[in-house]
């Protein structure tokens, strides 16, 4: 496994990567060809493009996986484990990963998001591929290594960063595909559903923001079971 785990990572990288392009081509697309001034305004379409949740978590495990490729590749030894910031982005990488495939495929699943059409091999790489393969390479890659449970709290770090941003910022955007005065990447953030509030809005964030902490603290716990300790840093 050793060997050729650096290879898969490489695809699945190029594969994350290629899927991303292909959505971003369609949504410009969409909105070369819209109608409206507030839809074809190219730089909010793609700041809204990169507002996703999804689509930066897989930027991130694009990055995290050839990174991680490239580290294997030039380290050769099979007896060093990884850095601890390469193993902290890769945990990181698969947190984000996995809570995309669970909150996607759960909430989300043949509901119309606000990019346009979706791309349909795009979008089952974006959500189910490679949630699975960041899943495989937290329980599965070689040369892991142990980390301490305080890398928890910093993969909670850009999740939390990601909700203000995405609040504070749904007030000033007005909606590509509606001309709403407000833009929310997914609806369960959105408060002006009907039915919907902040309270709801808020509930979500918080059952989200335990699920992000929970699966952290999953793959954490996988890798302390296989991978190698530093102990000037890992607490026994």
């Amino acid at each position: 496994m050793t060997t050729w785990w650096p290879y898969a990572r490489l695809a699945a990288s190029a594969l994350a990567v290629a899927a991303i392009a292909a959505q971003l081509i369609r949504t410009l697309d969409i909105a070369l060809r819209s109608e409206t001034p507030w839809g074809g305004h190219i730089p909010t379409v793609v700041a809204n493009f990169f507002s996703f949740f999804t689509i930066e978590s897989n930027v991130i495990a694009a990055v995290a996986l050839a990174t991680g490729a490239v580290w294997a590749l030039r380290t050769r030894d099979e007896q060093t484990p990884e850095p601890r910031w390469l193993a902290v982005l890769l945990m990181c990488a698969s947190t984000y990963m996995i809570v995309t495939g669970v909150v996607y495929n759960v909430l989300l699943r043949g509901i119309e998001l606000p990019q346009g059409a979706t791309v349909p091999w795009s979008n089952e790489v974006l959500h189910v591929v490679i949630p699975l393969v960041m899943l495989a390479d937290a329980v599965l890659a070689p040369r892991r290594r142990a980390l301490g449970w305080g890398a928890v709290g910093v993969a909670a770090i850009f999740p939390v960063a990601w909700v203000v941003y995405t609040l504070v910022r749904a007030g000033t955007v007005i909606a590509p595909a509606t001309g709403d005065p407000w833009w929310y990447p997914y609806p369960f953030l959105d408060p002006h559903r009907p039915g919907a509030s902040y309270g709801t809005v808020a509930v979500y964030v918080v059952v989200i923001a335990a699920v992000i902490i929970g699966v952290a603290a999953a793959v954490v716990w996988a890798g302390r079971r296989r991978g190698v300790r530093d102990p000037h840093r890992i607490p026994a």
